[in-house]
């Protein structure tokens, strides 16, 4: 056997224990649908997608060796589209958690699902490209997702994207059905904030900017003028309207490269970073090469999903080089209290 097979083996191994399949049923116990997902913890908590588990009465797995459990709904997020079950029966195994941050492109991944209701697929590919956005059939942006060429049907979401140590760095998420050789999944380090909110609370409680964000290497010239001791940020590829990104007039080609005092290099510090005590933040903007303090703007969100808790977000320097049409926006923050308003989700 060759040596690229025997890797793929052996990480499959590590992980198709803890691969479930997940059957959603009806009010009048009826199948529904079907999906994938896999046991990240001891005690039995179990991730898979918004969409997979969204709407059902019932919800029931099956693993490898045939058994089936009904399982508990912990909670779900549809910005991320991010899902946690809970089973409390024993026997399954438990994947091993990577690092999807050391994830470079061209690396070599493996899908496992349960494409077309074929349990416990598996498919290779590459990582074609990270922190990509991508928007919902549900019309919400996905921010910070993996994308790759390996492939993927219907089925397969929620099961997880590893790599060849058999580590999960990913949940598979989606296809582009017009398109031969681009899926998505979502980045692991995301999926983990998530489930922390899901499990505590059963619901994800962050400010809302309204933002799709992609990392980016800043441009040398805007680097050397303003002495920025960082290479990369978190670029904007595109706003919602009506959203506190809109309302503070941030663009297309905007670099986030610091958050309440800290230096950010990638999307997903910005994402950790919006609990909801970051309510309150100023804008400074700073475009053309000005100097001094530029001018002043306020930028405070609005409510999308009712949650007892309160914020408001606010962006700081924003920074443009009008020749290579780029921008870098570094955001504060300051916890101030208001009353009388209420963030929907986040």
């Amino acid at each position: 056997m060759d040596a690229i097979s025997s890797i793929i083996i052996k990480a499959v191994d590590k992980v198709k224990n803890s691969v479930v399949r997940i059957m959603q049923f009806d009010k009048n116990d009826k199948f529904s649908g079907a999906g994938s997902g896999f046991v990240f913890s001891s005690d039995g908590y179990i991730f898979t997608n918004h969409h997979v588990v969204t709407g059902a009465k019932k919800i029931r797995i099956t693993l490898l060796n045939g058994d089936e459990f009904d399982v508990g709904f912990i909670g779900s997020d549809a910005d991320t589209d991010v899902g946690i079950l809970k089973t409390y029966d024993t026997g399954f195994s438990v994947a091993t958690l990577g690092n999807s941050n050391e994830l470079e492109i061209g690396q070599l991944l493996i899908a496992i699902g349960n494409p077309l209701g074929f349990q416990h697929s598996v498919s290779v590919g590459v990582l074609s490209g990270k922190s990509r956005n991508m928007r919902a059939p549900s019309g919400r942006i996905i921010e910070n997702v993996l994308q790759t060429d390996v492939a993927m049907n219907p089925g397969n979401s929620g099961g997880p994207l590893i790599n060849t140590d058999g580590e999960v760095v990913g949940i598979n998420t989606a296809i582009i059905p017009y398109a031969q050789g681009i899926s998505f999944s979502i980045d692991l380090e995301t999926a983990k904030d998530i489930a922390s909110y899901l499990i505590k609370d059963g619901k994800v409680t962050k400010a809302y900017l309204g933002l799709m964000l992609q990392d980016a290497v800043i441009n040398p010239r805007i680097r050397n003028f303003y002495k920025l001791g960082i290479k990369q940020g978190a670029m904007i590829t595109g706003t919602e309207s009506p959203s506190p990104a809109s309302r503070a007039k941030l663009k297309e080609g905007d670099i986030i490269i610091g958050f309440n005092g800290e230096l950010v290099s990638r999307s997903t510090q910005i994402f950790k970073m919006l609990t909801p005590d970051k309510i309150f933040i100023p804008v400074k903007i700073r475009r053309n090469y000005s100097f001094g303090n530029g001018t002043q703007s306020y930028l405070l969100a609005f409510p999308k999903v009712r949650n007892e808790n309160t914020a408001g977000v606010m962006a700081h320097k924003l920074l443009r080089n009008t020749n290579v049409q780029e921008r870098i926006l570094e955001l504060h923050t300051q916890n101030l209290t208001r009353s009388g308003v209420t963030v929907e989700s986040v």
